[in-house]
């Protein structure tokens, strides 16, 4: 009798912020999770002390303190090193789990027939809206271009690497790449691929790591029906370096993977306006949350004198 493989949630959080305790107590309750392992890079220590009490009052909780920020990369690669799990499911600290994503995690494992794989979950928005990332197109010198520019929210083709409003299957489905805010891998697969490449800090290794399998003949899966609620944007970190950090990884990842000297030079000169992009948006986003308060004043004010009127 073949034995029921044993689930590992292996977690990497850096200053993650109020949502970590929502997304570890979702990990804690979910009946089909065999085992937790939760690498704290540094939190504050009120945090760290309630991670701590967890782990000593939960036999299935491991935590695992690294003393600083080693990368999300690398993270996972030390988590995975501490799990005992048959398989991995890389999740990001500011995403919840619903009651029944691991189990549907689980039983799409079950349903794969030998071979290598990665499956992603379905990444949705406090609305229940699909976030950006969870299926994705082959990213490309062209395709990242295409979504800086804006032109794969205008149009759609074989340019864009955001799928998240293409209807949604009822089965699993093969593509390109999906999320590691909830990716899933047999442990084995994972260490023949030498994990995640610690060379990206944050960003982009989720869809290396899926290249890379699929270069060796593996395949990607989304599966719709294993859903996570990620809360996005409650890490303690500068967005200048966040996206800095993104930046940093679309240039490391268009060098590793288009080698060829035409294709290096195509690098070098996008490289500059990728960064560009990158603290554009910061700074759009900054001016947006600075304008926010002053339009919302002259709409009341507006409606005030709107009132004023009416009353008279």
């Amino acid at each position: 009798m073949v034995s029921e493989p044993r689930l590992s949630v292996v977690t990497v959080s850096w200053r993650t912020g109020r949502r970590l305790m929502d997304s570890v107590k979702s990990v804690l309750k979910a009946p089909n999770v065999d085992e937790f392992v939760l690498v704290n890079h540094d939190n504050p220590p009120e945090v760290v002390a309630e991670l701590r009490d967890l782990s000593a009052e939960n036999a299935k909780f491991t935590l695992v303190e690294t003393g600083e920020n080693l990368g999300f990369g690398k993270g996972c690669n030390i988590g995975a090193e501490a799990a005992t799990g048959d398989l991995l499911l890389f999740l990001n600290p500011d995403a919840v789990l619903v009651p029944s994503t691991a189990a549907q995690f689980k039983e799409s494992a079950r349903r794969m027939n030998g071979g290598d794989w990665i499956i992603g979950g379905r990444i949705l928005n406090s609305d229940g809206t699909e976030q950006r990332g969870a299926r994705r197109g082959e990213l490309t010198p062209v395709a990242a271009a295409s979504s800086f520019i804006g032109l794969d929210r205008i149009s759609v083709g074989p340019h864009s690497i955001h799928w998240e409003k293409d209807p949604l299957p009822e089965d699993m489905i093969i593509v390109p790449a999906v999320s590691g805010a909830a990716m899933m891998m047999r442990r084995d697969v994972f260490e023949k691929l030498g994990g995640f490449d610690e060379r990206y800090f944050l960003h982009v290794e989720d869809i290396d790591l899926c290249r890379t399998l699929r270069e060796k003949g593996g395949e990607v899966w989304f599966e719709p029906r294993a859903n996570i609620l990620h809360y996005g944007g409650t890490s303690e970190s500068s967005p200048w370096k966040v996206e800095t950090h993104k930046a940093s990884g679309f240039v490391k990842y268009f060098w590793k993977f288009y080698p060829g000297p035409l294709q290096r030079l195509v690098t070098l000169l996008v490289s500059g306006p990728i960064f560009l992009a990158m603290w554009a948006r910061v700074l759009l986003n900054d001016v947006r949350n600075h304008l926010r308060p002053l339009l919302g004043r002259k709409k009341r004010s507006a409606d005030e004198e709107r009132q004023e009127h009416t009353a008279e």
